[in-house]
């Protein structure tokens, strides 16, 4: 094999590697609407009608704002933030203490963590 030719075969080589490098990274964005997760069942069943089906925010019909909890500043970033404002509500939000357990107000709190927000850092 001639230098010339190693060297195109070196180079296709490497595209075809970083090709695949970049094919297996995670830049596609969660999907709570097609999730077949548990977590994202209680989300769909109870925070999807004031988030939005993908956790997008919305503006209600009197006019308050409902935060996206995706993206952007987030006032409540630590796991006891995130749980304490899911049970006991506040700022506009119902608390959810009497309507989900202890654990899926703790597996609420993971999937905003790992799966709405980490997929959008």
């Amino acid at each position: 094999m001639t230098k010339a030719i190693r060297a195109k075969v070196k180079i296709v080589v490497i595209t075809v590697w970083l090709a695949a490098a970049c094919a297996g990274t995670n830049s596609t964005r969660y999907s709570i609407e097609n999730s077949k997760a548990y977590e994202a069942s209680l989300f769909r069943q109870n925070c999807a009608i004031c988030h939005g089906t993908e956790g997008e925010g919305k503006t209600l019909d009197d006019g308050r704002v409902i935060p996206n909890i995706r993206d952007g500043a987030h006032k409540y970033n630590t796991d006891e933030e995130i749980y304490n404002h899911i049970a006991n509500g506040g700022n506009g939000m119902v608390p959810f203490r009497d309507q989900l357990t202890e654990r899926e107000i703790r597996m609420m709190v993971a999937f905003v963590q790992n799966d709405l927000r980490a997929h959008n850092k």
